[in-house]
């Protein structure tokens, strides 16, 4: 057996951090898409599950691509097929991304009208604020509070 020569150990390197690249870009490809579906399927709340999992999934992928970003040399001695790979693994993460923006726009939108407008029922249910009596005392007025926050 005999030992790897420097550049063959550099290749085999970046042959290998290339396949980890491709597998994690996959996964996270994945778990977008199974977000995605959630929210077509109006289940927001199933996207809270694995949120933990895409969130470190995401980290990971930032962390990965500025390496790469910052060192490409690391990566050129790679195998053709695994840099292609990646190149198609990363394509179809940024088509698969900007769907799921989409939707989690949409969710976002419809989770802030659905509080304005229970917000604007609580409000109208109250009536008008209370106001002086003959006495000269506040009328009793609905004690009750509400906080509308515009970002959901």
């Amino acid at each position: 057996m005999t030992t790897p020569s420097p550049a063959e150990s550099a290749a085999l390197n970046a042959t290998g951090r290339l396949r980890q690249l491709i597998t994690l870009t996959e996964r996270l490809t994945e778990r977008l898409v199974e977000e995605s579906r959630a929210f077509d399927a109006r289940r927001p709340q199933d996207v809270a599950v694995g949120m933990a999992e895409t969130r470190d999934l995401a980290n990971l992928y930032r962390r990965e691509s500025a390496q790469i970003k910052a060192n490409p040399e690391a990566f050129a001695g790679g195998g053709i097929k695994e840099r292609q790979a990646l190149i198609r693994a990363t394509e179809i993460f940024e088509a698969v991304l900007a769907r799921h923006v989409h939707a989690v726009e949409a969710a976002r939108v419809i989770s802030e009208g659905l509080v304005k407008a229970i917000a604007e029922e609580v409000a109208n249910a109250r009536g008008s604020p209370s106001a002086y009596g003959a006495s000269g005392r506040a009328s009793a007025g609905d004690g009750r509070a509400v906080a509308l926050n515009r970002t959901a």
